[in-house]
């Protein structure tokens, strides 16, 4: 049963902790990174055959099999998966930087170029259940960048196929190579490239305790987008919020995953009960009944507060991955939220709506990382060039002032470098 508890009842470290998975996969995933390096898809090959019970003979997904694909999906799925990627694209289209040019009457011109990242990685998981919506939030934003390679990789069933809508979804979307590897071993493939799957720049995209430790160990050999933990729902109410309607929103986190974490904040101890109770019913309802459970019980809570601006601060030390103001006026609430991935305004956004229509990124940051990370975006597939121009009149006018610092720094040569040029 989800627990309910006063909001100064809380203590500090418990207010800032997470519940983390606690396996030891560092030194798994090493060897796993390690082996792709040196076997490249042989190794890809046998970690889909030992994880995924699959025989795998073309580890690149062929026009064929996109094709089988959108046989195998519903019209009506298929309907709802394009007019998502127009609200995401529309959504995503407003994130589109250009650069910027500086001039000065002595002929200085400085500027800044924003450059599209040449080759992407997105990470697709496809184990207790299949994301269409993931390969839309991901490739979408890659393709406004202007990415000329978008690449994903994901794990097939014991069949060798990836789940039909995540190719039907990688089609409408854009990308432009699929390859059928997950977990650990993908990373690494994308890390380091192999015969089948391209060396990239970045990888994104969420996965399990496996991937994100992938991810951990190949940063800096590549960008990766942030190391994604389990998914998080804050619900800030006041007590005219319908109980049934709380309770599933709680729950539509909690399916996700047995780590994942439900809170609902409210001024009201009534309602509090009343959820409680609504939580337990519709758990029962649930075809991931055990999933959400296990997530309710160890990482569930309805914390009880004084008043909406006592929410405001629990929700702001949580910093949430997603959070919902189910109040009379959320816009007069929206200034005083300082840290959420997303934020979701009154009593008709369901997060699930952010989840798969609404057009806004549902690759948000979490386990508190909202504090200083951002959702995924167009950003995140650009890169920043700077430039500089002086005429030989502008650098004679302030080449004594680099000498005068360089020198202050012990660098003789960067202040010669300055004044040999005469």
């Amino acid at each position: 049963m989800i627990r309910i508890m006063p909001w100064a009842s809380i203590a500090e470290d418990e207010i800032l902790s997470r519940s983390v998975r606690t396996e030891n996969v560092q030194r798994t995933v090493s060897e796993i990174i390690a082996n792709v390096r040196a076997n490249g898809d042989g190794a890809l090959k046998e970690y889909a055959k030992k994880f995924d019970r699959a025989e795998i003979d073309n580890l690149l997904v062929t026009e064929a099999e996109f094709e089988e694909a959108f046989s195998r999906v519903s019209e009506e799925l298929l309907n709802v998966i394009r007019r998502a990627a127009k609200n995401i694209e529309a959504f995503h289209m407003n994130q589109k930087r250009t650069g910027f040019v500086m001039t000065a009457p002595d002929g200085v011109v400085l500027g800044q170029r924003v450059l599209p990242l040449e080759k992407v990685g997105l990470y697709i998981p496809n184990g207790t259940a299949s994301y269409p919506s993931t390969v839309l939030m991901n490739a979408i934003p890659a393709k406004i960048a202007g990415c000329s390679e978008i690449i994903m990789v994901s794990p097939t069933g014991s069949d060798g196929k990836i789940a039909a809508p995540i190719l039907a979804a990688a089609k409408i979307a854009g990308v432009t190579k699929v390859c059928k590897t997950g977990g650990a071993q993908a990373v690494a493939a994308l890390a380091y490239g192999t015969e089948s799957v391209p060396r990239v720049d970045k990888i994104v995209g969420p996965g399990n305790a496996y991937v994100a430790e992938a991810k951990r160990q190949v940063y800096g050999q590549v960008a990766i987008d942030m190391i994604a933990g389990p998914s998080e729902i804050l619900i800030i109410s006041d007590e005219k919020s319908d109980p049934a309607c709380l309770a599933a929103d709680l729950l539509s986190q909690a399916e996700h995953d047995t780590m994942a974490s439900a809170v609902l904040v409210t001024t009201s101890e009534e309602l509090a009960k009343q959820v409680q109770a609504e939580v337990e019913k519709q758990l029962n309802e649930l075809p991931r009944c055990g999933i959400a459970r296990a997530s309710i019980e160890n990482n569930g809570k309805i914390l009880i507060v004084e008043d909406l601006k006592q929410a405001l601060e629990a929700s702001n030390r949580l910093a949430p991955e997603h959070l919902e103001l189910c109040v009379e006026d959320p816009f007069a609430l929206l200034d005083g939220v300082k840290n959420a991935g997303s934020v979701f305004l009154g009593r008709n956004c369901p997060e699930s709506l952010g989840d798969y229509l609404a057009g806004p990124n549902h690759t948000l940051p979490t386990m508190g990382t909202a504090r200083f990370s951002s959702p995924l975006s167009v950003d995140d597939f650009v890169k920043k060039t700077a430039f500089t121009y002086y005429t030989a009149e502008a650098l004679k006018n302030v080449r004594d002032d680099i000498a005068v610092f360089a020198r202050s720094e012990g660098l003789e040569a960067h202040a010669r470098a300055a004044l040999f040029r005469k």
